[in-house]
């Protein structure tokens, strides 16, 4: 009962690394001024089961090409650490290949090793003829899916953080159509409130939100999961806080450089 107690909350843990990642599925408003990422750019965050260090995820941004054009090369990393990583191992690895200009996804990577389950695949994007080749190495096949304006899990991120939020109101509610595991399903983030929030760095400005997704596709009805962002140019994920039946667990920035703008700091409030 103990093991699966604790597998059932690693498992979770990897939840809450794959929703870090989406968090900033919004919406069409209006483009930022000035680039809130730039090629460089790396962030780490500690993920955390009550008092226990449950393990760790980055995201690194580079320059690249890709079909001729240049490109961000985004990596998204994941894995246990420590008693989490003796119960149930993590490390996955995800990349995204998308457009400077448009936002829009080439090629998307996911390799993943979770407790020996094993997932191989990449999805080529072809925007014009509206859609997606989905090669599984592990089975061996080779599916063709119709999509229209979607993003991948990475991609979305980047995508998104292009927006002016200023004028978004507390209640409203936002969506983007993300394609993942074959599906195209809508993300939905509300806006809760704009917050101070106490972290390792000081006090920082966030906008506070809650994710809603499709029943099953990631969180259960009875997992609730709250989403802090930075209120400033930069947009980047500072906490994510979720409830579970048993105990709860949370995701915090833990390091940072290469970021395009500053990172404000309250230092008096």
């Amino acid at each position: 009962m103990i093991i699966e107690s604790r597998f059932t909350t690693l498992n979770f843990m990897k939840k809450i690394l794959f929703i870090g990642i989406l968090l900033f599925s919004l919406t069409s408003f209006k483009p930022t001024i000035k680039n809130p990422f730039k090629e460089g750019e790396w962030l780490k965050f500690r993920v955390h089961y009550g008092l226990v260090n449950a393990g760790f995820a980055t995201l690194s941004l580079k320059d690249s090409q890709k079909n001729g054009k240049s490109v961000y090369h985004v990596t998204g990393e994941g894995w246990t650490t420590g008693v989490a990583k003796l119960f149930f191992k993590v490390n996955d690895n995800y990349q995204s290949y998308f457009d400077k200009e448009t936002g829009l996804p080439y090629h998307f990577i996911r390799r993943v090793d979770e407790g020996g389950y094993i997932i191989s695949r990449d999805k080529y994007f072809d925007h014009q003829k509206k859609e997606v080749v989905v090669i599984d190495h592990k089975r061996k096949t080779n599916d063709v899916y119709k999509i229209n304006d979607v993003q991948d899990m990475l991609s979305t991120l980047y995508f998104l953080r292009n927006k002016d939020l200023s004028n978004l109101k507390n209640g409203e509610e936002v969506v983007v159509n993300l394609f993942f595991d074959g599906e195209t399903n809508p993300f939905k983030l509300k806006l809760l409130d704009r917050e101070i929030i106490n972290t390792k760095f000081g006090k920082i400005r966030s906008l506070k939100f809650r994710p809603y997704v499709q029943t099953g596709r990631v969180f259960k009805e009875n997992e609730s999961v709250t989403i802090w962002i930075t209120d400033d140019e930069n947009k980047i994920p500072i906490r994510i806080k979720a409830s579970l039946v048993i105990g709860s667990l949370k995701m915090e920035l833990d390091e940072y450089k290469g970021l395009s703008n500053p990172f404000n700091i309250i230092f008096n409030n």
